[in-house]
Parts: structure tokens; sequence; C-alpha cells
């Protein structure tokens, strides 16, 4: 369920007041990233919406139907699947509740981009592929939007686990990762502050980045990334400022088990007594049905409640408490410094994401941020495991504020890092927070994976320019000491010329630098056998392959490369494929590579690469003047196959090169390819 959940990032409103498309300038660059002018906010929102449905409506459909719980008139049974969910976790119940705690400006600002993209269906009606789906509102809109982050936050693997009687533990978001760098003026030759942002995305669909500038006259100028339907920039830099988002893995999802009446199965004790369990009814819409399917959903103290044949449990979800989040991102968007800054984040409604934050000041910061619950400290509780569902004691009703997060700001080191590991492992060993004042409960990381070790290999003591700052972020070197979950040591153990069918394979693996770069043998063997380890190993504990499993990988790769390629003398781009309509390339990187690189079977024994390095955005704060940027996308800024901006990026990707990005109108306009106004 959970690819086709992703598709439910956010929506857009239907606006009372209309606005006048002859206000907004739409300017195309010479890469078809979309610049949108227009003297207020509601009024570039309107424009990102056009912009946006112009290079990607087929996604933006699919996002509107989210919010309408209607995926499933679109999408059959899966969609279906996703609208149970939004009914289940109350979403638009609660959008309703607390939609007067927005304030206006934020509401105008969504009104605006509902009313671009409710225009371009209009004008556009043959390009409508969903009934259903137009017009639509703002409460639909946020019900998407909130829907959206606690997916993020791992309500797509926690309801499955319950659902298949797996409830011991609570996992964390699965995710491909990201990585953010900051350096200050004391860590660069230049004294310049630096920024990095580098999602690791899914490269198509619903979550693939899309970038666009933003600039309005009322102090809105911001250049970054988005997903499909976002209404601003979720992450990226604008005048003064910018930051990059990595998932974090904190406990984010409360799971418990009822105690339940043996005389009434819908009864369950809280604090000795019996207490009614909530009854409603999700009405579902197929594609294909002709009746409406009609699902039960429960409600306890604790929140949404299933039914299983293991017993009953009850979810507490922050991310579904809170409608505020993007007026966060807004008020970090038009953030004028770090006072500023430090305020929007200070609202806590963004219930997740690492914060790695730059500016022009020569201030750098990072948060591990999180909308966390004030939890009971009794050592009785284990919060990273199924919780009793019948006393107050794990009723939770508070949240932590920002000032409890583990946080740093200009460390002494000069430079901050994340790749979705540890927040007490974020700069120089000297200056990381000491793990041990923050609440276990919460659930940090302690560790460290491939790629923040690595950082720590690369960054030395001394000062870096630009260009050695960007060749750490395209860095293709595992590190020394490998950090996989399956440690695959005895592959390397092995003496090939005892194994003489397979020893190619040995060899190729053992002399291999641990670099994932195209023309390597040995990446070709570890990418095979890394996806055959972890299949193999899923839901054991860590712990290192014996010398039989290692000779048993070693032989499923030499089967593998005979079956499809008829030898065994293959390098990764041999395997690996990077794919974009009828384009199909060999592409670099392996999975948690600071370069990385995850994949799904192609065909005929290749693989394609689905997620991993995608947008990708450096800049720089001079003292003075707007900072100066570089980016550069997988594929391009438009969907349609026959557009010159489909894969007009892939080269540069490929080659790990940037281009050129402005915040200067003027410099924009002079050198744009189209500048049009929505309905042109």
């Amino acid at each position: 369920m959970k690819n086709l959940l992703f598709l439910i990032l956010f929506a857009g409103f239907h606006a009372s007041a209309q606005i006048n498309p002859a206000n907004i300038t739409i300017a195309r660059d010479s890469f078809g990233v979309p610049h949108i002018f227009a003297p207020t906010d509601p009024e570039v929102a309107y424009g990102l919406a056009w912009a946006h449905a112009e290079d990607d409506f087929g996604t933006l459909q699919l996002v509107v139907l989210s919010g309408k719980a209607k995926l499933g008139t679109g999408l059959g049974k899966k969609g279906a699947e996703a609208d149970y969910v939004i009914n289940l976790l109350r979403i638009r119940k609660t959008v309703e509740e607390q939609w007067n705690t927005l304030s206006p400006d934020f509401v105008e600002l969504i009104k605006g981009y509902v009313q671009g993209l409710n225009a371009y269906a209009k004008a556009h009606p043959r390009e409508v592929k969903y009934k259903q789906a137009f017009p639509f509102d703002e409460k639909e809109y946020m019900t998407a939007a909130v829907f959206s982050i606690s997916l993020f936050c791992g309500v797509d693997n926690v309801l499955p686990q319950i659902l298949g009687g797996k409830v011991t533990t609570i996992p964390g978001f699965n995710t491909q990762g990201s990585n953010s760098f900051a350096f200050n003026s004391t860590k660069t030759t230049t004294g310049e502050n630096f920024l990095a942002i580098n999602a690791h995305q899914p490269q198509e669909g619903p979550v693939a980045f899309y970038e666009a500038h933003l600039q309005s006259e009322q102090g809105w100028n911001i250049l970054g990334g988005l997903f499909p339907g976002g209404c601003l920039i979720f992450h990226g830099t604008n005048e003064n400022l910018g930051w990059a988002h990595t998932v974090n893995y904190q406990d984010k999802i409360d799971v418990y088990q009822l105690e339940m009446n043996p005389g009434n199965k819908n009864q369950y004790k809280f604090d000795g007594q019996w207490v009614n369990l909530e009854k409603n009814k999700a009405r579902l819409k197929v594609k294909g049905v002709p009746v409406t399917v009609t699902k039960k959903i429960y409600w306890s103290k604790y929140g949404a409640t299933l039914k299983t044949n293991k017993g009953v449990f009850s979810l507490r979800v922050p991310a579904t408490m809170d409608i505020k989040a993007l007026e966060e991102w807004y008020r970090m968007n038009k953030a004028k410094n770090f006072t500023e800054f430090y305020k929007a984040v200070s609202m806590t409604s963004l219930p997740m994401f690492n914060i790695m934050y730059a500016d022009r000041y020569d201030t750098i910061f990072y948060i591990s941020n999180g909308k966390m619950p004030r939890r009971n400290p009794d050592p009785k509780y284990n919060w990273r495991s199924t919780l009793p569902g019948n006393t107050s004691a794990t009723l939770w009703t508070e949240f932590k504020p920002v000032d409890e997060l583990p946080q740093y700001v200009n460390p002494v080191s000069g430079y901050l890092f994340n790749t979705n590991h540890s927040p007490f492992l974020a700069t120089d060993t000297k200056y990381n927070l000491d793990r041990n004042r923050f609440d276990k409960n919460d659930g940090y990381e302690t560790y460290h994976n491939n790629r923040s070790q690595r950082v720590t290999e690369l960054i030395n003591d001394g000062k870096i320019d630009f260009n050695t700052f960007k060749r750490i972020k395209f860095d293709q070197q595992l590190p020394r000491q490998l950090k996989y979950t399956y440690g695959i040591d005895s592959m390397f153990n092995l003496n090939a010329n005892d194994y003489p069918a397979i020893k190619e394979v040995i060899n190729n693996l053992q002399q291999w630098d641990h670099k994932g770069i195209t023309n390597s043998k040995g990446a070709a063997v570890f990418l095979l056998v890394y996806g055959h380890v972890s299949k193999n190993l899923a839901g054991t504990a860590a712990r290192q392959l014996t010398k039989a499993e290692a000779v048993e990988a070693y032989q499923y790769v030499h089967d593998y490369m005979l079956q499809y390629f008829n030898t065994t003398n293959l390098t990764l781009g041999d395997i690996q494929k990077l794919v974009r309509g009828d384009e199909v390339r060999p592409a670099w990187g392996l999975p948690d590579l600071l370069t990385a690189a995850y994949t799904d079977p192609y065909k005929n024994g290749m693989r394609k690469v689905v997620s991993g390095d995608a947008y990708i955005c450096f800049v720089r704060y001079p003292k003075n003047g707007l900072p100066v940027i570089e980016s550069v996308n997988t594929f391009g800024s438009s969907m349609h196959p026959g557009s010159p901006h489909f894969k007009d990026q892939m080269t540069m990707f490929q080659n790990q090169q940037t281009k050129p990005m402005t915040l200067d109108k003027q410099q924009v306009l002079h050198t744009a390819e189209r500048v049009y106004h929505p309905g042109q």
C-alpha cells in the first residue's frame, strides 16, 4: 500500500476571492524551471499551481482525489485502502476542528493555490482523468496534507504490522535517506556559509521533487524543491537563509493493546472502568465496483483502533493532531534571519524531519525536529514496543517545546551534517551533544550509517573551498568499515581458489575499492549481493553472514549473471540503469552511498534506479548580495515525454554537474526561454 499511499501528498483549495491571472508572470528558464512572480503571495501560489499542472497534471489529480478520500474511484482497490486510512485516522474531522487555528494570511495562500489548480482543470477539461477530482476545496487540501505527513511519520508501516499480527515493536519510517551539510565561515576558505540540500527520494512520481522559484512583492523570494501539490517550498533558499531536510527516526507513533471486556466486544478497560469504543463507518467508492463498500472504523481514547485476531490495538499519532505543518513551512519560507526562522520552527507543528540551516549572517544550525510527546518516564513502560492501553499513565496529552529537542547552533567545529543518522553525531566528536541529556523515550537514533561514517573520513581539521564541499556530497566511496545491517566480512575472507566455479565473482568483490562507479566490477557484484542478502535475511536481527551464506551469495550472483548476461565479467553500469522514457544509461550509486541509488527489476536482468540521489542544491552565502545557487534534478521539469524538459538535466545529473540558478527577477526575465501569464 505504501507507494500508493505516497500519492497522497498535498492538494489545493477552492478559493472564494478571484485572482486575476494577468497579475501573475511565469518565466520558464532554459531548463523549464518555473519562476513565478506576482504582487501577492496568494497570486504566486496560483501561478505555482498552474505551472506545476502544466508539467505534471496527472500526479496532481491523484493528490486531489486523496484529499477527498476518493482515490478508490481512480485507482481501484489499492486507492480505496488509502481512503480507508484517512477515515480511520479521522483526519478530515481534525481539519474541521482545527481550521480556525490557521492564520488568515496562510489561508489566503492556500486559497490562491487551489484556485489556480481548479482554474487549470476548468481550462483543460480533456486533461482531467478523474471526474471526481474537481472542483475541490481548502479543507480537502488540508486533509491530504495532514495525511501525507502522517505517512512520512510511518503510519503506512505500522498499520500493516498490526493487521498482520506483528505488533511487538513500532517500526520507524523506511526511507532511502537524504544528505544535508552546513559549513560556516570558520570552516570555509571564502569566509562564506555553505549549504548542501540533497534529498534521496523517488526519482519519479508523487514524492519526486519539483523545482520552482517563488517571488512576491510581500517579501517572499525563495527557490527550492517541493512535492506535487505543494503550495510552497519544502526546502531551499531565500535571499538570506536556507535549509535542507532529511528524514529522522525518533519514535513518532505509539501503539497500544486494549484490554477488552469479555462480555462486550466493544468495550475496553481504562483506569478500572469499561469504556465504549466509538464506532463509525467508512463508505468507500471503488473503481469497477458498482456499490459503495462499507468498512467499520473504531476510536478509543488513544486514537484510531483496529480489531485483529491478535487483539485490539490503538494508534496515537502526533502527526494527525496538528494541521499547521504547512503553515510552519510558510513561516520558514519567509523568515529573514535566524531569529525569525527559529520562531517558525518553535511552532513544532511539523512532526518530523531533521532541519539543516545556513544563512548569510554566519549562522549554521541543525535540529532533530519533531512533535515529541511528553511520555511517562516510568521504566516499566517500553515506548518502543506495544504499550498497555488500559491506563491514563500511558495516555500522553502534551508535547515538548522546541528547546527540548537535540540541536546545535554554530559549533566550534564550524560544520554540521546529517545523513539520517544520529543527531548526537552531527559534527566533530569534541562538540557533539551528549545523548544522555535527552529523553530516551523519544527514541532518537544513536548510530552512524555508511554515509555519515564516510563524511567523518572526508572532513578534516582544515578549511575547504566550495568545490571540495560539493565533492563531499558527490563522493562515491563507501567507508572503510561497512555499516550495513548484515555484515559481509565473510565474503571478503573466502579463499577464491577453493571455489574455482565462482572464482571470478569472488575476486571481483574482494578486489573492489568500495566505489559505486559505473565501470566497477566489484560494485556490480555488491549490488546483487546486497539485494540478495537483504531479501533473504529481512526481519532478522543484525549479524554477520556465515561462511556458508557467503558462498551461497556468491553462487547466486554467479548464476544470475550467467542467466541474464552470459558472462560474469560485468560492471555496475552493465546491470544498473538510469531510465527515462526510451533513454537507458549506465547508472552509478549503491544503497547508502552519499550518491545513493536504490533499484527495482527492469528487464533482461538489468535493474532500474527508482530512488536515491534526486534534487541537489548547493548554496553559498556572501555577506552582501544574493546567494549563489547551483542545482540539478534527476531528469527535468516536465513529465511529458514530448517536452524538451523531460530529460534535459539527465546528462548533468549523470555527470554530477549543476546548473546556475538565481533569485534575481531581472536576470530571470532577461534570460527566460518563455514568459507568460497563466492561461496564455
